[in-house]
């Protein structure tokens, strides 16, 4: 399986960015997608996952502010991440796992917030 993201970059406090995940291979129809983020010296946290069946989960600090969706039939998870704040920087990885198997990861896309 490969995870190739997209969406990331340089925008202002306050600002808009939606990030895209499409996913290629041998994908197994129930799945979870989403993402995690990564700011230097600290570890690698859940943002938001969504479900093959729809079900989302968001991190508290994204919560009302972030929205996870997917299209099954394209493979493809979005975030679309509205009121960023200086401290949403970090680089984002797009996430897929069939459980109970290992997760796969993609190689990560770089946000910036700048205040």
């Amino acid at each position: 399986v490969q995870l190739q993201a997209s969406g990331g970059g340089l925008v202002q406090s306050g600002g808009t960015l939606r990030l895209s995940c499409a996913a290629s291979g041998k994908i197994f129809s129930r799945n979870d997608m989403g993402w995690f983020r990564q700011a230097p010296g600290n570890r690698r946290d859940m943002v938001a996952l969504v479900s093959s069946n729809g079900n989302t989960n968001y991190a508290d600090s994204v919560n009302g502010r972030f929205t996870i969706s997917r299209d099954n039939a394209k493979n493809t998870v979005y975030l679309q991440m509205n009121s960023l704040k200086p401290e949403d920087t970090a680089v984002y990885y797009c996430y897929l796992r069939s459980s109970p198997l290992s997760p796969f990861w993609g190689r990560g896309t770089q946000v910036t917030v700048s205040s």
